[in-house]
């Protein structure tokens, strides 16, 4: 099971990350997150990471346009899309995309099913807010392009493995304070979602 560790605000966070495992880094460049990072910033720390780490660049209510200018700019592989857009829009961008669900309901977790998706607890603010989706709603389903969300840990990670995700996706559940990550809980993380 593939891991991210989203809301890296410093390359210290990052390398501990990479050096754990990790096979993306997450950076949100939404200003009204608590883990907001700029894009000269974001450009600074990817320039000091090793080769083979995937760079996820997280949007909200941005347009096609600005999220291309950004992501060239600083060197991310991929654009999480983390608002409710619809094949037309991911069409318009030139930067590869990873759309989110905010799951509200069972039904929900089956959009995009041809894509790669993060799904995600829906909450009204975006994102790190540690809850968590219902379990229960991916048994039966194909689970190996979902990367799963919302209110993961250290101590509940090894509970998603029998379904089969692709990957998961973790930022609170492994932080010190919003913003900064928490070396232990970071490799406890991975260890226990990858090698465990």
């Amino acid at each position: 099971m593939r891991v991210k560790i989203c809301g890296i605000t410093n390359i210290e966070d990052a390398l501990v990350a990479i050096e754990a495992g990790a096979d993306a880094l997450g950076f949100v460049f939404y200003e009204k997150s608590p883990r907001f990072i700029t894009p000269q910033k974001a450009k600074e720390i990817v320039s000091q990471l090793p080769p083979f780490v995937e760079r996820v660049g997280l949007f909200v209510n941005e347009e096609p346009s600005q999220i291309d200018e950004i992501c060239i700019k600083c060197n991310m592989s991929l654009a999480q899309i983390h608002f409710d857009v619809d094949e037309e829009f991911l069409a318009r961008l030139h930067t590869k995309a990873l759309p989110v669900v905010r799951a509200q309901e069972p039904q929900d977790i089956l959009k995009f099913t041809n894509r790669y998706r993060l799904v995600d607890a829906y909450v009204p603010e975006f994102g790190g807010a540690g809850k968590r989706v219902a379990l229960e709603w991916f048994a039966g389903v194909d689970c190996s392009k979902i990367i799963l969300a919302g209110g993961l840990t250290p101590e509940n990670v090894a509970d998603v493995k029998p379904y089969g995700f692709y990957g998961v996706d973790v930022s609170s559940g492994v932080e010190v304070q919003k913003g900064k990550k928490d070396p232990v809980k970071v490799r406890q993380f991975i260890q226990k979602a990858k090698f465990e």
